[in-house]
């Protein structure tokens, strides 16, 4: 099938957006940014209320056939290339979106996109065009407490019987599970080959006898993330993904989506420049030269950025998973969130330690809090430098002592 022109495309999309969607607002000079929190602290209420304003207008998105827009058409979906992909994030960045959540991204960007490259023609019509269209939500059931980093470590186990496998575990860090329909989750299934090999992924019912959710309590005050405990957890063979041992690739496609997620999604994640800047100006530091510099810094490394995930999407091969490069945008998105904190904790000073009330201080408290947590998220910035290192780069790979069964290794 022949691509649609770019440029005609894009003026499609931005007509449409138009019809579903209010421009965007200029950002505001009062120092008083709307949110800075990195990771949602919200009461479960409202954040029942936000994920159904974000399901609508993923419907609305999926309906208009603006969703999935890489994958191929034979998985459900729409066959375009990555600069249409970027194209389209560009047009939709001048329009008020409604804020997404960890969850809608996991949904749609991970799980609903694992599931249309290695699931059964019925496993696609069944769940993956249901996620893609949020008509169901899915966590990601990867971390354990004991397999972070490290994560074909893992020691969550399934056994088959019959018709049925039966899960026993534990994960950890699971963002939206309390409101999950489904969770992607892997588990060992064979302890006598290498741990990469012995893993099968499969999806769980969030509410199957044996599933436990245990919100995790942040420093920054939300509740977003949770762990989940798995007692003998009966699924059918139905909801296995891929064949048995093939989750290690379904894992890390679905990371390498993650990553690409992170490093270029248009959700406001934290504080941003304009948002310095305007701190910056309310407090009348912007004479200062040295404010300046850093200013300028700040600056240059968000350009730096977003030219880094343009250049990235158009050289991407379309429809394909994505490489390792998508590991470059994830380590720059995760420092550029530091460093944005930095500067704000510069320019206010003791401010920032308590609430006097002063409009555009203490609320970078939720920027500070939750920055750390994103140089964790979706792999270390550790593991990015040693995907760049030897994927981009093909530097010489690290010693590994693993190679041998899992259940040789010391403590399985």
């Amino acid at each position: 099938m022949s691509q649609p022109d770019l440029d005609t495309w894009r003026a499609q999309v931005r007509q449409w957006l138009a019809t579903v969607l209010e421009p965007a607002r200029q950002p505001e000079s009062t120092g008083e940014p709307a949110d800075l929190a990195v990771f949602h602290n919200l009461p479960e209420d409202e954040e029942r209320a936000l994920l159904e304003r974000c399901r609508a207008h993923q419907r609305a998105r999926f309906d208009a056939g603006y969703q999935a827009l890489t994958l191929p058409e034979d998985v459900g979906g729409a066959g375009l290339t990555a600069a249409h992909a970027a194209a389209y994030a560009e047009e939709e960045s001048a329009f008020e979106v409604p804020p997404s959540t960890e969850l809608i991204s996991v949904t749609v960007r991970l799980v609903g996109m694992a599931v249309s490259l290695f699931g059964t023609v019925e496993q696609r019509a069944n769940y993956a065009r249901p996620f893609l269209r949020t008509d169901l939500l899915a966590c990601q059931l990867f971390s354990e407490p004991g397999a972070g980093s490290d994560l074909a470590a893992l020691r969550t186990r399934a056994r088959q019987d019959g018709e049925h496998w039966v899960i026993d575990g534990q994960k950890v860090w699971t963002s939206g599970a309390r409101f999950a329909d489904y969770g992607l989750l892997l588990a060992r299934t064979d302890p006598d080959v290498v741990k990469q090999a012995g893993i099968t992924a499969f999806l769980v019912p969030m509410d199957a006898p044996g599933v436990e959710v245990r919100p995790i309590r942040q420093m920054s005050g939300g509740a977003s993330f949770n762990e989940v405990f798995l007692s003998g957890v009966r699924i059918p063979d139905r909801l296995r993904i891929g064949r048995p041992g093939q989750g290690w690739e379904v894992a890390t496609t679905t990371l390498a989506f993650e990553r690409t997620a992170s490093g270029s999604g248009n959700r406001r994640k934290g504080g941003t420049f304009a948002d310095v800047l305007a701190l910056a100006r309310s407090l009348g530091r912007t004479g200062d030269p040295l404010v300046r510099q850093r200013l300028a810094d700040l600056y240059v490394r968000t350009e730096l950025r977003a030219a880094t995930v343009d250049r990235v999407a158009r050289t991407s091969a379309a429809g394909g998973r994505p490489g390792p490069e998508a590991s470059l945008t994830k380590l720059m998105a995760s420092d550029l969130l530091t460093r944005t904190g930095q500067v704000a904790a510069e320019l206010l000073g003791a401010r920032i330690s308590a609430d006097t009330g002063e409009p555009g201080t203490y609320a970078w408290t939720q920027h500070l809090l939750g920055a750390p947590g994103y140089r964790l998220a979706g792999g270390t910035d550790q593991i990015q430098r040693n995907l760049i290192g030897e994927r981009v780069l093909k530097l010489p790979p690290e010693p590994r002592v693993d190679r041998v069964p899992f259940s040789q290794l010391s403590g399985n």
